[in-house]
């Protein structure tokens, strides 16, 4: 077989970089080659656990490549002869090509606790067979224990207990979601958690998971024992480099070094998704942020300039936008958090505010709107904020990191223009950001 241009790995990152290549160069051919006969939204995997309900309610169609010309073959590249130009797969099929885009993505962090190889222990992983064993186990258990308090455990905890099961998640760290969060918004989570019935245990790392050959209970450091019938691991993942590294790319322990425009060390690779380094957008040292929001962005940065630059990219670096839901509660964040800020040395002020998402606040359904926003003090740039609401939650956060990218100071976004709604807005005299702004303002000019 023969491609022009060939993107192995199928997630997010490896279907944008596909048809951007074909939009950007429609004279050549396209070809995505990936070992799962099913691509899931990595987003949604928790959800297949409660609101979805089937792993096949979290599948990304075929449709989307197909209905461009993209050409498809579910196989494992286990080679690659960067020289002759030749990917060499699985099933001893050849794959010629002239430019190579690796979205190999990134592979569960085993965590160095006995008992990981248990029967009903489980890691996060975009593998459909494999969520769908992990869903009947869960459908079939009362008590579950869950290891990692940040998004995808918080999100699964708080999926799990929907189907009526005793769930618990345990923490390390003094906090749930403390890599992304301030204190006081980790608290939040918190407690809205054990409001819907989940048993959070923080401070504490595991011990070892126990039972004869099958999990049944976890061990804590504090000598605290949990009774269970399954344990799922959800404590990061690392970039999956091993193909690079096997092609003689620069890699280090961040994922595959690129330059702005996901070129790598070989002038005809490129480089996307969470296999790739990422530099942080304040500091530009490396971070391990891995999001499907990033990884589509680099993504359509390697498809357009594939061949030669066509879109012009100076980003300074990753960002990181994040957000959750958790009950009725709704959190996100961009930038820097204050606890970072604090670390890195910045000079910075706080700004906050707290106002109700709708008007008049007897509305139905209206949330009260916790913002926190972090200047520089000299200048008042943005450098970082967090909300948490209701739904509108996501696109106040996208406003902010909006704001950050921009260079916005505090003094020009006082003067932004937003429309509002009663049904959709906090009212025209408190918009929750620029209120957070005017507070920031006075202790800046002070």
């Amino acid at each position: 077989m023969k491609t022009d241009v060939l993107v192995i790995g199928g997630g997010p990152a490896g279907i944008i970089s596909a048809l951007f290549a074909k939009e950007n160069y429609p004279e050549k051919e396209v070809m995505i080659i990936r070992r799962e006969e099913k691509v899931l939204v990595p987003c949604g995997i928790p959800y297949i656990f409660g609101t979805l309900g089937d792993v096949d309610n979290d599948v990304i169609s075929d449709t989307v490549l197909s209905s461009k010309g993209i050409d498809l073959v579910v196989d494992s590249v286990i080679k690659v002869d960067i020289n002759n130009k030749v990917a060499i797969t699985e099933n001893n099929h050849e794959i010629g090509f002239e430019k190579l885009i690796l979205a190999t993505g990134s592979r569960p962090f085993i965590p160095p606790i006995k008992g990981t190889d248990k029967d009903g222990v489980y890691f996060v992983k975009k593998d459909a067979k494999y969520l769908e064993s992990m869903l009947n186990k869960v459908r079939n258990s009362d008590r579950i224990a869950i290891v990692g308090g940040g998004f995808i455990g918080v999100e699964f905890a708080d999926e799990i207990r929907k189907l009526g099961k005793e769930v618990h998640i345990v923490e390390r760290s003094s906090h749930l979601l403390h890599l992304s969060f301030d204190d006081e918004f980790c608290v939040l989570a918190e407690n809205e958690l054990m409001k819907q019935g989940v048993q959070v245990h923080t401070g504490v790392g595991i011990k070892e998971i126990c039972g004869k050959k099958s999990a049944e209970c976890v061990l804590l450091e504090n000598g605290e024992k949990i009774e269970v019938d399954m344990v799922l691991l959800s404590t990061g993942a690392r970039p999956n480099t091993k193909l690079a590294e096997s092609m003689g790319l620069n890699v280090n322990n961040y994922g595959i070094v690129v330059d702005e425009y996901m070129r790598t060390s070989h002038p005809d690779v490129f480089a996307v998704g969470d296999c790739a380094q990422k530099l942080d957008f304040f500091t530009r040292r490396p971070k391990p942020t891995m999001l499907a929001s990033v990884a589509t962005a680099e993504a359509r940065v390697a498809g357009a300039n594939v061949y030669k630059i066509k879109a012009f990219n100076n980003i300074k670096g990753t960002l990181g936008i994040f957000m959750t839901k958790i009950g009725d509660l709704s959190l996100g964040a961009a930038g820097m958090i204050e606890r970072c800020a604090h670390r890195e040395g910045f000079d910075y002020v706080v700004g906050r505010s707290k106002v109700v998402d709708k008007h008049p606040g007897s509305l139905p359904n209206t949330h009260e709107i916790v913002t926190k926003l972090i200047f520089t003090r000299r200048g008042g740039f943005f450098i970082g904020g967090q909300v948490a609401g209701g739904d509108t939650v996501g696109e106040i956060v996208n406003l902010v990191g909006f704001a950050i990218e921009s260079e916005y100071t505090a003094d020009k976004y006082m003067n932004l223009q937003v429309g509002t709604h009663p049904l959709l807005t906090p009212p025209p005299t408190t918009p929750a950001t620029i209120k957070a702004v005017e507070d920031a303002l006075k202790k800046i000019q002070n």
